[in-house]
C-alpha cells in the first residue's frame, strides 16, 4: 500500500522490519503465552530484492532455537506470486514474568530436517 512505501515506491524498510518482528513474535507466541515474550534483538536484516507497490508478501516464521529463557525465531520473507526471496533473519525473544524479569519457559526445539539443522546452526552462531 502507498503508506508502506518509501520515496522509491518500494516497501519502506522500517515497515518491513515491523512486520518481520511481528512474524517472529507470532512464532514464539504459539509456543508460550504472548504476554510473557519481549523482543531483545533483531539480528540484522539484509533486503535482497525490492518490493514494489501491490506486491503480496509471505512471511514464514518458526522458533529454531531455545535457551533457558530465550526463544530465537527465524523469519523468511518471499513474494507470494513467484517465491522470490526478499529477506530472512533471526529475532531473539526473552520469556519474562509479570515484573519483566527473565523466567524459564521449559521449551526445547528438536530439529530433524537438514534445512532446519542449517538454520539452527546459523542461529547458534549469532548468539555465541
Amino acid at each position: 500500500m502507498g503508506s508502506d512505501l518509501n520515496h522509491h515506491g518500494t516497501l519502506f524498510a522500517g515497515q518491513g522490519a515491523k512486520w518481520f518482528v511481528e512474524a517472529g513474535f507470532i512464532a514464539a507466541a504459539n509456543l508460550t503465552a504472548p504476554e510473557n515474550i519481549v523482543c531483545v534483538n533483531i539480528h540484522g536484516m539484509l533486503f535482497k530484492n525490492p518490493v514494489p507497490k501491490g506486491t503480496v508478501l509471505r512471511f514464514e516464521s518458526k522458533v529454531v532455537l531455545t535457551g533457558k529463557t530465550r526463544l530465537v525465531s527465524y523469519v523468511k520473507v518471499v513474494k507470494s506470486k513467484n517465491d522470490e526471496f526478499v529477506v530472512d533473519g533471526f529475532i531473539s525473544f526473552v520469556h519474562v514474568n509479570a515484573d519483566g524479569r527473565p523466567m524459564p519457559h521449559g521449551l526445547s526445539i528438536e530439529v530433524l530436517r537438514e534445512e532446519d539443522i542449517i538454520i539452527q546452526e546459523r542461529a547458534k552462531a549469532l548468539t555465541t
